[in-house]
């Protein structure tokens, strides 16, 4: 094997920094102040003094200086003392080096309040000494005139410049920061990855995103092998944006282009433009830019666009001069402006398309708008087995049920009930997770945590199984509505007293027939309120909220009412958000007509289940008794259903006709203006407290 001859690497000499020679200066200020003012004597009281020296002979002078509105005093000790007595032992005889022409000393210090005092005392001490021999104290002046002007007038200042120093190089990343100064500030943060720090996660790592993941393929292949499309006269693309839902994969997808990518990929998010100094925004845009025409080709990867590029004059009210808008308009430049940018690609990722700006969508900067929605049953089973390989499965696992039974779920959600079912089988000490772990977890996802401790008094226990029997008894016997998987009485979340699970077909467009028994199995709870107990409570909240979204939508949105007409006033650009686009006359007219289609809703519920009040009975009690039903449990109860199509989940895991005969009920029609909207991927009711 053939050795790499290894690259002989030359150390770079340290950088010069001012500041670290500021701080040395100061240092040796003060150093060099503490060894010229330094004392090594010995502090003592005077009394210690008068006693032990002044009254046996030993002093040979006295030399005192003011020192903070004090007298300090210092006592030298004749040599010969210091030799012959034992007393003296423990004083140093060694004299201050740069106190130079002074005898060994001194060797002792104390203190006293003034000059004037200090004579008093001597001349008390010493009133039997001959006035010729006495010991007298030798004023100095020892004030330093460089070291009062320097603590009163270039201290301070020098405290100010270095904590300012400090400051600008923290706000600006330190002191590795690119450039080391001030300006640094307008730099872009952008997070660089090439073939030395490169990311490793790959195409294989996404699934569930084949169409998304071939737009982004062609991405890196156009700068892999420019010739091969500029040969037939085409462009390379200059830009793509992610578009799609939270938690579908966008982010991911843009790691898994820097994974493969063999070119340079500069990283950011549009808040990373965002700064409180004007003009910043724009800095940083044209430094990113520069950066990658030098790394050119490359991609630059600008997560959460949105929060630079909102439409432009939506906020003019405001007034003053708005920098974020400063920012999309260098963005706008540089992407396609006057000048070229050959070899850089721009993906950029959001979830909020509508408030981004027109110019910023238009061909030429963003040429390709790659839609990442919600996965279908593919696309699930394929992230299901992605999340699943790091874990300890049991035989019973089936990535194709679970799967199925997740409909509407995103990749993050997907991810989430892994780890969750992870989780629940380690709180259970299990060494393997099994089907039922991932059944609690998907429960855990939809309907939130389960409150086995909460009070809930046997009255209203009653009023939620009832509840829930009703909108089980709808779903059952309405040809059109979403079949039943389980129902359960357990409070989850924070306060949801009832839980049901359904599972929608995979489809897109919806019949107003259908949409009408969706209504019904929804209004099924509150009717069966009415019809037990006479009265209402609030339990059916939510019902009614979404039973309403649903019949303004489809009056006023999907024109499926004959009065109001095929009109639909839902304004998709978001222009008239401030003004009606009918008539009060109109609006009227379309009150009345979603009142009347849900009291028809209501009407028709009502009879259904005063049809079949024996099974909504035994279904109630039922769950009083066992608090959770599944789908076989209902069978047992009611019978097959009579209806001959199918779930998606028995469609997609059985592959077998179920071979059910249809059955015709009497359910009285609703009229034709009666009619509704969106059916929800994940059904769920959840009767409020």
């Amino acid at each position: 094997m053939n050795k790499i001859p290894s690259k002989k690497v030359t150390p770079m000499p340290p950088k010069f920094n001012m500041m670290w020679l500021w701080i040395a200066m100061i240092l040796g200020f003060f150093g060099l102040q503490y060894f010229l003012n330094g004392e090594t004597a010995k502090q003592i009281t005077y009394s210690e003094f008068e006693s032990k020296m002044l009254n046996t002979g030993d002093v040979e002078k006295l030399v005192g200086y003011k020192k903070n509105d004090l007298v300090q005093v210092e006592v030298y000790i004749k040599p010969n003392k210091l030799k012959e007595d034992s007393k003296y032992k423990d004083v140093a005889p060694t004299p201050n080096a740069l106190k130079l022409g002074n005898s060994p000393g001194p060797q002792y210090t104390f203190t006293d309040g003034s000059f004037e005092a200090l004579e008093k005392k001597l001349e008390v001490s010493q009133a039997n000494v001959d006035p010729a021999r006495r010991i007298r104290v030798i004023p100095e002046d020892r004030s330093n005139p460089w070291t009062g002007w320097f603590v009163t007038f270039m201290l301070p200042l020098l405290i100010i410049v270095v904590i300012w120093l400090f400051l600008m190089r923290r706000m600006n990343g330190g002191a590795g920061g690119a450039g080391g100064a001030i300006f640094n500030i307008g730099k872009s943060k952008a997070q660089l990855f090439d073939k030395e720090s490169q990311v490793n996660i790959t195409f294989n790592d996404v699934a569930g995103l084949e169409e998304a993941k071939q737009e982004v393929m062609e991405i890196v292949d156009f700068l892999k092998n420019p010739k091969k499309y500029t040969n037939l006269g085409g462009k390379i693309p200059k830009g793509a944006l992610l578009v799609g839902p939270p938690g579908t994969g966008k982010t991911l997808l843009a790691k898994a282009v820097a994974g493969e990518a063999q070119v340079p990929f500069f990283s950011l998010s549009g808040s990373d433009f965002v700064e409180m100094f004007v003009g910043v925004g724009a800095s940083r845009v044209r430094d990113l830019f520069k950066q990658a025409k030098e790394k050119a080709p490359c991609i630059i990867f600008i997560d959460e666009i949105d929060a630079i590029g909102r439409a432009r004059g939506k906020n003019s009210i405001m007034g003053g001069n708005d920098e974020r808008e400063n920012t999309l308009n260098q963005l706008l430049v540089e992407m396609d402006g006057f000048g070229t940018n050959l070899g850089v690609i721009i993906l950029a990722a959001t979830n909020r398309i509508d408030v981004l700006d027109t110019a910023l969508l238009r061909p030429g900067r963003f040429d390709r708008q790659i839609s990442i929605d919600k996965p279908d049953l593919i696309g699930r089973e394929q992230i299901f087995n992605v999340h699943l390989k790091p874990l300890k499965l049991s035989a019973s696992v089936d990535a194709k049920k679970l799967s199925a039974q997740t409909p509407g779920f995103a990749g993050a959600e997907i991810a989430n009930v892994c780890n969750e079912a992870a989780l629940i089988a380690a709180r259970k000490d299990k060494k393997e997770i099994d089907m039922q772990d991932f059944q609690d977890a998907i429960d855990r996802v939809i309907g939130g945590l389960e409150k086995k401790n909460k009070i809930i008094s046997p009255e209203e226990k009653k009023i939620v199984a009832y509840h829930e029997a009703g909108h089980a008894i709808a779903g059952w016997f309405l040809e059109h509505a979403d079949p039943l998987v389980k129902v359960s009485i357990v409070p989850r979340g924070v306060a949801a007293l009832g839980y049901a699970q359904y599972l929608p077909k995979e489809q897109f467009l919806y019949t107003t027939e259908q949409l009408l028994d969706s209504m019904c199995m929804t209004m099924g709870g509150r009717v069966a309120e009415d019809i037990t107990f006479g009265r209402i409570s609030t339990g059916a909240q939510n019902d009614l909220e979404r039973i309403t979204k649903l019949a303004y939508a489809m009056t006023a949105v999907y024109g499926m009412n004959h009065k109001v007409g095929n009109i639909s006033f839902r304004d998709s650009s978001g222009e008239s958000q401030f003004q009606k686009p009918y008539s009060d006359q109109t609006a009227e007219l379309i009150d009345e007509e979603v009142r009347t289609l849900i009291s028809a809703v209501y009407e028709r519920t009502r009879e259904l289940l005063l049809a079949n009040q024996e099974g909504l009975i035994k279904i109630a009690e039922k769950l009083l008794e066992k608090e959770i039903l599944f789908q076989s449990d209902l069978e047992e109860i009611l019978g097959k259903r009579p209806f001959v199509n199918r779930t998606t989940y028995d469609e997609f895991v059985n592959g077998k006709s179920s071979g059910v005969p249809q059955t015709q009920l009497p359910i009285p029609p609703i009229p034709e203006e009666s009619a509704e909207g969106i059916a929800d991927q994940k059904n769920q009711d959840s009767p409020n407290s």
